[in-house]
């Protein structure tokens, strides 16, 4: 079905038209004048215009004008009498589809707007495929730049849990199954899902997102389903939603936690049913929409305390994905903070190019509570304050430049479960280089501090394979047994 808008001076003959309209199964909307016309049309998607071309105010040459102005796409077709022709073909010239001299046939005219209708389909169609070329062309070429920078899909990481993660999204992405991302705010929850996203048979359509904390209770509803024109104050044209306009892609539903429970209802059976209905609308509109949701609430506790429904958990949860945060991923704070030096300096500082060792240092000692997003800031900051050619201590936050970075080379525990040889072997190995700094790096000092004997650290170094410690040598110092 398409829309169709037209606009004739003649209550006759723009009824008759109307009426070969509608019997053709179209949307039909109708103007007595060129400017009421024009106003239509800055009230809703048109696919076709038939427009008288003499009219008393704005003409239908006028009408091509405005209409080509809005979307050189619509199609436009020129109503004229025999004596006007010559007028008719100057307007296909300037974009006119076509034209249908009065009087004519319900036939003759079924017969043009068809094929005006196809001509319009056919341009959405290339339309379509130019975009799909240069999402694609873009996705190649972010691929290319993430593989050439050591990333994937725009995320950085090479920290154990990072690894895990990245074989899910490969396994996930051309599943189709709704996937729910959990994590603290700040861990790339939306990366994570274009990156499954554009691993899909979808990639080539739209990803939509939509926050959900961010958008007022009373226009959730049309945010996410749309509504048509007049259904409520201030409803002056039609309006897509996004479930409609992420329609064969991806919708991300970001703080899906955040839903009032009438909207998790609707959200359910749109879900359940594939289809949606828009506020004020008279009829249910199928929908083909893979739903990625994410939060950084834990939604079992939820659906446990009664904010969230049991039914649209299990709907979202289908595939669950967890982001860990940064402190529990310590391996990928230097390489993440490097990237961003990278991505930032050439708008910040783009003679700054590196951070010094001490800075990293010190940005491996921090905690990081608001996650990557903080680490990015933390750069950012760090980039307005340095002088060529890299970050140094003094110019990261204060928060960060005053904590005290642990011995350079230290051994960090490593996130999750480990046995007890594990721990007792880190920590003795902790406790070593602890003891080393100090002692000022003198090893019958070391080992005095240790209670051991001078030959038992030698071996201590030798079984951590350490025969220097944090690339400071062990220089002989005389020491005796």
């Amino acid at each position: 079905m398409a829309s169709i808008l037209v606009i004739d001076d003649n209550d006759t003959l723009r009824e008759g038209v109307v009426a070969v309209c509608e019997r053709l199964g179209h949307d039909v909307a109708e103007a007595s004048s060129g400017d009421l016309g024009v106003k239509l049309l800055e009230q809703r998607s048109v696919d076709l215009v038939l427009t008288d071309l003499k009219m008393d105010g704005l003409d239908g040459i006028g009408v091509l004008e405005a209409v080509k102005k809005k979307d050189p796409d619509i199609a436009v077709m020129i109503i004229t009498a025999f004596a006007t022709i010559e007028t008719a073909v100057k307007a296909i010239k300037m974009g006119a589809f076509d034209y249908v001299e009065k009087p004519f046939s319900t036939d003759s005219l079924r017969i043009k707007v068809n094929r005006a209708l196809e001509w319009k389909a056919l341009q959405d169609t290339n339309a379509r495929l130019e975009g799909a070329n240069e999402v694609l062309s873009g996705a190649r070429d972010r691929q290319a730049q993430a593989e050439a920078e050591g990333q994937y899909e725009g995320i950085v990481g090479e920290s154990a849990p990072m690894l895990k993660l990245f074989e899910k999204i490969e396994k996930l992405g051309p599943s189709g199954t709704n996937v729910h991302v959990s994590g603290e705010s700040g861990t790339g929850k939306e990366l994570v899902a274009m990156a499954i996203h554009q691993r899909s048979p979808r990639a080539n359509g739209p990803m939509i997102k939509v926050n959900c904390g961010a958008i007022p209770e009373n226009l959730l509803e049309s945010e996410l389903f749309g509504h048509e024109k007049g259904s409520f104050t201030g409803a002056i044209k039609r309006k897509l939603g996004r479930f409609e306009l992420a329609n064969g892609g991806t919708l991300f539903l970001d703080e899906v936690a955040e839903l009032p429970q009438s909207m998790q209802v609707k959200l359910l059976r749109a879900l359940q049913e594939k289809e949606i209905d828009r506020v004020g609308g008279e009829r249910p509109i199928k929908i083909d929409v893979r739903v990625i949701s994410a939060t950084n609430r834990d939604l079992k506790v939820e659906v446990e305390e009664g904010r969230f429904r049991e039914d649209l958990y299990y709907r979202l949860h289908v595939v669950p994905l967890h982001l860990p945060p940064l402190r529990e991923r310590t391996d990928d704070i230097i390489p993440l903070a490097r990237y961003f030096v990278d991505k930032l300096r050439r708008r910040t500082n783009p003679n700054v190019t590196r951070l010094s060792d001490d800075a990293e240092r010190h940005l491996l000692n921090y905690h990081y509570p608001g996650n990557v997003r903080e680490l990015e800031n933390v750069i950012e900051q760090s980039l307005v304050f340095a002088a060529p050619p890299e970050i140094l201590v003094d110019d990261l936050p204060p928060q960060i430049s005053g904590a005290k970075p642990d011995p350079e080379g230290a051994f960090r525990l490593p996130a999750g479960d480990i046995g007890l040889n594990e721990f007792l072997e880190a920590a003795e190995r902790q406790m070593i280089l602890s003891a080393y700094d100090a002692a000022g790096g003198v090893k019958t000092e070391t080992a005095r501090r240790l209670k051991i004997k001078t030959s038992a650290l030698y071996y201590k170094l030798e079984k951590y394979g350490i025969g220097t410690v944090a690339g400071r040598n062990l220089e002989e110092d005389g020491d005796e047994d």
